[in-house]
């Protein structure tokens, strides 16, 4: 008897070691990057909000819902066990993580479903320069530029079916924007009026009937949307920056950058003040040149468009800055535009008063373009980086780089022959910190949005930027509606900078430009401060970012 209760203790025993060594292997199987990829894709769909007969649930309950589910897909990311992983394998969970703390930012601090009118514009006509759309999108947001037109059957029986759906999404749009953001109706009602034209433009260049008469009434349901948007905002008083704590929670969360709102108050100062500092400089240096004249005729701008691309790659080619590969030189092109005409005496948009004067500052700028074409063309081995990321997650590297190539090629050489174009490089630079700092200066609640454009409009160059401007009104409401957006540009900036020195004190005599940026394209558009942990091996910063 005492010999049959041993065995069967003996039995529980190693059974019960058994299950423990499955337990465990199950655990580790959990903790295997694949694992980490399936999550990825399970958390992409479930970020996306439930989608009914095309309308997208942002109601009180849906989101209460997603919220209080969102923890498990948290849960599940921290239990992974990375210590046998590769870097970028590591990083990648980072950016998984970085996506998740973002959805929780939206729900406990943005919530832009409630507090934010332009987050239901729903056309978009042009293609955005990164890699998703800046600023909140709704989900079911029609990007009219993806069609083929004139529109296939399929096409049109789509369209259709997603212009319809307007009218019932503005019915519940009605029932969810309970939130008090007096700035934010007030950018609203301005983006809301825009679409009404966007969508007369779109229905009259159609020859299909039933997409018409679905655009005719998205009209109707927009018009009347916005009646209802102007009834609301008088009322609508509150403040709707999101404050200086929980900016500081989303910068070193969701963006990973080692700063705090009064660190980008400081940055975009100094950056500002440098920016006016080297303008007068080179204003100095070029007194006896002419001043740049616009580009006044259609043949004029396409010469000028076309001659700048080829003397763009040429000296990317012979001063070794980057490999130039077969696709990059028609994707530049494709960007090039068309002369579009003013009244005598009248301005164009900030940057195309920049343009119009010469070309190649933005052709550095339009690095962006060259970033977005290699999605396609070049994709990248992670499934996790290969796609954009949500949430403007992407805008400190994507923004950052495409400003840094506008200095770091001035510093190159580009515009030695160009001398008045260096002038431009610092008006731009000037723009964006003062459109920075009016950004800041609205999350902190310190200025509204009237106060933040007057700021922007003073303290860019040559007036370009007046304070009624429609470049004026998109940039700051878009700096309102997304934090560290306004900031990305610069802040982004100086983070390239600081990588550049990071890795070419590791490198030494290893380093080159070329070989610099060829390694950086294949990190993929993620926080650089990511993209440093990657390249140098050293993750300190990060861990600071992150400690708490």
């Amino acid at each position: 008897m005492l010999f049959a209760t041993a065995v069967l203790a003996l039995s529980l025993f190693l059974a019960g070691c058994d299950a423990s060594d499955a337990a465990t292997e199950a655990d580790e199987a959990a903790s295997s990057y694949d694992d980490l990829v399936a999550l990825f894709h399970e958390w992409r769909e479930f970020a996306a909000p439930e989608v009914v007969n095309g309308v997208p649930d942002y109601s009180k309950r849906a989101m209460a819902k997603q919220h209080e589910e969102f923890a498990n897909y948290l849960s599940r990311l921290n239990g992974f066990d990375t210590g046998s992983w590769s870097l970028a394998q590591q990083i990648d969970l980072e950016v998984v993580r970085a996506e998740m703390n973002a959805l929780d930012f939206n729900h406990r601090v943005l919530r832009s479903w409630e507090r934010d009118p332009a987050f239901y514009k729903m056309i978009y006509p042009r293609q955005s320069d990164t890699p998703a759309r800046e600023g909140p999108v709704i989900y079911t947001a029609i990007d009219t530029w993806k069609y083929n037109y004139p529109l296939s059957e399929a096409d049109a029986a789509e369209l259709a079916e997603r212009f319809n759906s307007i009218a019932p999404l503005y019915e519940v749009a009605r029932e969810n924007l309970t939130g008090n953001t007096a700035d934010l109706f007030i950018g609203g009602i301005h983006t809301i009026r825009q679409q009404v034209g966007l969508l007369v433009r779109f229905r009259d260049g159609l020859d299909n009937a039933d997409v018409q008469s679905a655009v005719d009434n998205a009209i109707v349901a927009t018009q009347s949307f916005l009646g209802w948007l102007e009834e609301e905002a008088p009322g609508r008083t509150g403040p709707s920056g999101v404050g200086k704590e929980n900016y500081n929670w989303y910068l070193k969360h969701v963006q990973l950058v080692p700063y705090t709102w009064q660190d980008e108050v400081t940055l975009m100062e100094r950056e500002l003040g440098r920016a006016h500092a080297y303008l007068r400089i080179e204003e100095n240096r070029n007194r006896n040149l002419t001043q740049l004249e616009r580009i006044s005729s259609a043949a004029e701008y396409d010469k000028a468009l076309d001659e700048v691309v080829t003397e763009f790659f040429d000296f990317l080619r012979d001063e070794e800055i980057l490999t130039v590969e077969p696709w990059m030189e028609p994707e530049m092109r494709e960007h090039n535009g068309t002369f579009v005409p003013v009244p005598e005496g009248q301005m164009r948009s900030f940057f195309a008063e920049v343009t119009y004067r010469d070309p190649m500052p933005l052709r550095t700028h339009f690095y962006h373009w060259l970033e977005i074409a290699r999605i396609e063309n070049d994709p990248l081995d992670s499934p996790i980086r290969r796609s954009p990321h949500l949430y403007n997650i992407f805008a400190g590297r994507s923004e950052g780089m495409a400003t840094s190539f506008e200095e770091m090629m001035l510093a190159a050489g580009m515009f030695e022959s160009r001398p008045r174009a260096r002038e431009l490089i610092y008006i731009m630079l000037a723009q964006r910190a003062a459109r920075a700092l009016g950004g800041l200066y609205m999350h902190g609640n310190e200025l509204d949005m009237e106060g933040a454009s007057l700021f922007a409009a003073e303290w860019t160059p040559r007036g370009w930027m007046p304070k009624e401007s429609d470049l004026m009104k998109f940039e700051q409401h878009l700096y309102l509606r997304q934090p560290f957006y306004g900031t990305s540009y610069v802040t982004g900036k100086i983070e390239m900078d600081k990588l550049i020195k990071d890795v070419s004190k590791q490198w030494g005599d290893a380093f080159t430009l070329k070989r610099f940026h060829d390694e950086l394209n294949r990190k993929g558009v993620v926080p650089v401060s990511l993209v440093r942990w990657e390249m140098t091996g050293d993750g300190a910063e990060v861990a600071e970012i992150l400690g708490d």
